[in-house]
C-alpha cells in the first residue's frame, strides 16, 4: 500500500488519534496487513507513539504484522466440530495448502487459522474462507472447497 493512500484514509478520519483503531482497520482491510511504513506513516500523522501502535496491533488478532494470503481460511476447532472431525479437516487443509496455522503460503494465495468458534455448531465442523462458511466439511471435499479458491 503505498503511504498516499495511507494519508487519503487518515484524512478521511480527520487526523484524529482517537481514530487509531479504525485507521488501522481500514488499512488493514486494503492491504491484508499493516506495513512498516503503514504504520510509521500512521504514528507520524496522528502523533501517537509508535509503541502505541505495535501495541495495539499486536494485541487485536484482526490485525497482522506479516502479509497475510489473497483467501483467508479459518477451521473452526470448537467442541461441536471438534467432536466431528475438524482435526482430519484441518490437517487435510494443511496438506493440501502445504500451511500451518499461523502461517501464509509463499504465493501469498492463502493463509490458515484455527479458531474456537464460529458460531455456527450445528453445521460442524466448519471452515470458513474469506468469510464464508462451509459446514458439515469432511477431508474429501475440502479440496473441491479450495478449488473454488483458485
Amino acid at each position: 500500500m503505498d503511504i498516499e493512500r495511507v494519508d487519503q484514509i487518515i484524512d478521511a478520519h480527520q487526523g484524529e488519534a482517537s481514530s487509531l483503531i479504525q485507521v488501522l482497520l481500514e488499512i488493514q482491510s486494503e492491504n491484508r496487513w499493516l506495513s512498516k511504513e503503514a504504520i510509521q506513516r500512521v504514528s507520524d500523522r496522528l502523533k501517537v507513539p509508535l509503541s502505541r501502535i505495535q501495541h495495539v496491533a499486536t494485541f487485536y488478532k484482526a490485525f497482522s504484522l506479516v502479509p497475510k494470503g489473497q483467501h483467508e481460511i479459518h477451521v473452526c476447532m470448537g467442541t461441536a466440530c471438534h467432536v466431528r472431525g475438524a482435526t482430519r479437516v484441518l490437517d487435510t487443509m494443511q496438506d493440501l495448502t502445504g500451511i500451518r496455522p499461523g502461517e501464509t503460503d509463499l504465493d501469498l494465495k492463502f493463509s490458515l487459522e484455527t479458531v474456537n468458534c464460529l458460531g455456527c455448531c450445528a453445521l460442524g465442523p466448519v471452515v470458513e474462507i474469506d468469510g464464508k462458511t462451509h459446514g458439515k466439511m469432511v477431508p474429501g471435499e475440502t479440496a473441491d472447497v479450495l478449488n473454488n479458491y483458485e
